[in-house]
């Protein structure tokens, strides 16, 4: 009984010897247990990557059958048993990826395995390892979008700018050289030696030396043409404007609204080398038209329809302003009406003027010679720079058909000489004598109107400014002018008185 209880005490009552055995028993009990608990770990290891061959087993056969089966899906895994087992170093990590749910990897790769998380558990086969080697990420780079080829039509507005840019270069030097072409062609026929004004004035161009060009050019379309030295007049000056056909815009114009090349002869006559004449001869349409806008045509002239009787007369297409049916007649005389077809482009113009025949107005001259001509104007009252003036305009033909107006220029000359030479019969002359009298009683009327309109509009204005300063006095300044008004007044009112002395 004594041993019983002795054993009891020594069991239940801790000295130092069976303090030490109750410990081992406790650390046999413990190493027990847990290698209960590592054998379950190891029976389910679905909650453990890299645990167990079974699983390795399972990532070989999923990778072997997906050579073979590629588009069927993953058949989605038993959810594996939970254990409320715990180590000595805690719970497993709950973190750590299936391996059988998640994307497929390489079952052999030991890189993300921790030896120190999991202590004692033995370590599977590996794989003969192989040195590090850094593998580098190819990155795919997208490739640049390119964008579809263009064709020829996406350039249409660029190709037509540079044509239409190229089309422009070549017509302007084209076109300057058809017009230069044109007006030395000119030039050469009737400014040369020999030739026309040669015989007729002694100086051609613009200067006296050798070398003096004789046309000038103002322009890539307008050329002049100055000639002096003749009796009755100062001098003359001829102005071709072409055609702007170095111009690709007006060249287009042209195509559809006809223009013809001009020139334009302007003489200047003497104070006393022109009498009281105001004539123009064009056609009937242009003839009403300078009736119409030309100041002194409009005064003093009148549109004449038919000559003096029993007398020939200019072609039906023409028409005559004049002031009398003497003027006109004298002016366009049979010289320039001769109608014999025997004498018609037999001679040589410059013949045909010594002898005074200058046929071109005529029925039958004037479609056969007269084609360019365009008009004549000659006035002693012209609106201009001066006075007393010839205006004759021609059409120009083309370079090579320049003699076709020999005629037409052949009358310049004459008619300088015969509007130089020519005076009026008394009864003509009263006449225009009376209507430039009413015409500068008329001016005199519209200076003096103008005169008192501005002594009107200048009086206003002074009224106005006195107006304004008086606005501005004070009362005081205001009844003192009062004042000194009512004074003048009563003096102006006052009779006036004489003082004598007595002797």
């Amino acid at each position: 009984m004594a041993s019983s209880s002795t054993w009891s005490s020594y069991l239940f009552i801790p000295r130092d010897d069976t303090l030490l055995y109750f410990l081992a028993l406790l650390s046999i009990f413990s190493l027990l247990t847990q290698q209960l608990t590592r054998h379950s770990v190891l029976a389910s290891s679905a909650d453990f990557e890299g645990f167990g061959d079974e699983t390795d087993d399972i990532i070989d056969d999923e990778s072997d059958s997906s050579s073979l089966i590629t588009n069927l899906p993953f058949r989605s895994p038993l959810p594996p048993p939970t254990t409320n087992l715990e180590t000595d170093h805690g719970p497993p990590n709950p973190q750590i990826p299936d391996p059988i749910t998640t994307t497929p990897t390489n079952p052999n790769n030991l890189d993300f395995w921790d030896e120190d998380e999991f202590e004692g558990v033995p370590i599977l086969e590996k794989i003969q390892e192989t040195p590090d080697v850094i593998i580098p990420i190819k990155t795919e780079v997208a490739p640049p979008v390119r964008s579809p080829p263009k064709n020829i039509g996406s350039f249409t507005v660029e190709i037509i700018c540079v044509s239409f840019l190229i089309t422009f270069i070549i017509n302007y030097f084209t076109g300057k050289k058809e017009n230069e072409n044109i007006a030395l062609s000119w030039a050469s026929r009737f400014a040369t030696k020999d030739s026309i004004f040669d015989k007729n004035f002694s100086l051609l161009g613009t200067g006296d030396g050798k070398d003096t060009p004789l046309l000038l050019k103002e322009g890539q379309n307008v050329f002049k043409f100055y000639a002096s030295g003749r009796r009755f007049c100062q001098g003359m000056l001829a102005t071709m404007e072409l055609k702007s056909r170095h111009d690709l815009i007006s060249r287009l114009y042209n195509m559809v609204v006809p223009c013809k090349d001009e020139i334009t002869f302007e003489v200047y006559m003497n104070d006393d080398g022109m009498d009281q004449v105001v004539f123009a001869l064009a056609k009937k349409k242009a003839a009403k038209v300078m009736h119409k806008e030309l100041r002194d045509l409009q005064t003093y002239g009148s549109l004449i329809s038919s000559g003096p009787s029993n007398r020939k007369w200019v072609a039906e297409e023409l028409m005559v302003i004049s002031e009398s049916k003497e003027v006109a007649g004298d002016i366009i005389n049979e010289a320039v009406l001769d109608q014999d077809e025997s004498r018609l482009g037999l001679y040589n113009i410059i013949e045909y003027f010594d002898t005074g025949h200058n046929v071109v107005f005529g029925d039958k001259a004037f479609p056969k010679f007269g084609k360019e001509f365009i008009s004549m104007h000659f006035s002693d009252q012209y609106m201009g720079s001066h006075r007393k003036m010839l205006l004759l305009k021609f059409a120009l033909p083309d370079a090579k058909t320049m003699a076709d107006m020999t005629r037409l220029v052949a009358l310049v000359p004459y008619y300088i000489d015969l509007i130089g030479r020519y005076k009026l019969s008394p009864q003509a002359r009263s006449k225009t004598d009376v209507a430039r009298a009413k015409v500068a009683q008329e001016v005199y009327k519209e200076l003096q109107n103008a005169r008192q309109e501005a002594l009107q509009k200048k009086k206003a204005e002074k009224k106005k400014m006195v107006e304004e300063a008086e606005a501005k006095l004070s009362a005081e300044a205001i009844r003192k002018k009062e004042a000194k008004d009512r004074a003048k007044q009563m003096k102006k009112v006052m009779p006036k008185v004489k003082m004598t002395r007595g002797h």
